[in-house]
């Protein structure tokens, strides 16, 4: 019998090379044009080519005609505001302190749809993985889905509280390559955390137990006399003609 669960999952390596291109552009890449600008250009250069390297991406998907998300022209949009704003002021830890102050909000997100009944980590996985409604309302995936809020809220507010006190603390080239490793270890460790747990919660869940065999027939005890006729008349010739051998 086929369990009303089951589903495919991709497989974690696919997970990665979707994954990995994403990191490189949002997330690496960003880091070392930032740095490579503030070392050749100083602070006004650098900003003047993180904004120029965002827009680049967006020319780059017009013209290969390809969909630019919708989070991307808002990652745009609030750039192109912290950089004016840094500029402005004249601070590098103008520009880093929005993005930090997000992180915080996130990680309040996720810990707020706990005790809401409604784990984000739920929501942020049916946009990655399509997943059956029945599956979603199984208890066992519930409270797996719970556990990962937690999980998630917990790596960003480590994640705010390191970039908070490098930003204030450190030099910005500091703060760029620390915060850069950190950031990435502890995402990895929670990724590697929310595919094996979630891998065993599916195992658990589509998991179809065995049937049960048909009971063994009990043996119909000797009986005397009449009552032993009118069983043997009851119960048909076949068994009619076993209870006659006896």
């Amino acid at each position: 019998m086929e369990s009303p669960h089951r589903f495919e999952i991709p497989r974690l390596t696919a997970l990665l090379l979707h994954a990995l291109p994403r990191v490189v552009e949002g997330m690496i890449a960003p880091v070392v044009v930032f740095y490579a600008g503030l070392i050749l250009l100083g602070l006004n250069g650098a900003l003047v080519t993180a904004v120029a390297w965002v827009y680049g991406g967006i020319l780059v998907r017009v013209v290969r005609r390809r969909p630019v998300p919708g989070t991307l022209l808002l990652a745009a949009l609030g750039v192109t505001a912290r950089a004016a704003l840094a500029a402005v002021t004249g601070s590098a830890v103008v520009y880093f302190l929005q993005p930090t102050l997000g992180t915080m909000l996130v990680a309040l997100s996720f810990l707020a749809s706990v005790p809401l009944g409604r784990p984000l980590a739920a929501k942020v996985a049916t946009d990655l993985v399509p997943l059956p409604e029945a599956f979603l309302a199984h208890h066992r995936v519930r409270r797996f889905f719970l556990r990962i809020s937690l999980l998630w809220s917990l790596t960003f507010t480590l994640n705010t509280a390191l970039s908070l006190w490098l930003l204030f603390h450190q030099s910005i080239g500091t703060y760029l390559w620390v915060r850069t490793t950190a950031v990435a270890l502890l995402g990895a460790a929670a990724v590697l955390i929310s595919v094996w747990g979630f891998k065993r919660c599916v195992s658990r869940v589509t998991a179809v137990p065995a049937l049960p065999g048909p009971a063994p027939s009990a043996e119909v005890p000797a009986l005397p006399g009449s009552a032993r006729s009118a069983e043997v008349t009851a119960l048909g010739p076949a068994r009619s003609a076993d209870l006659a051998l006896r």
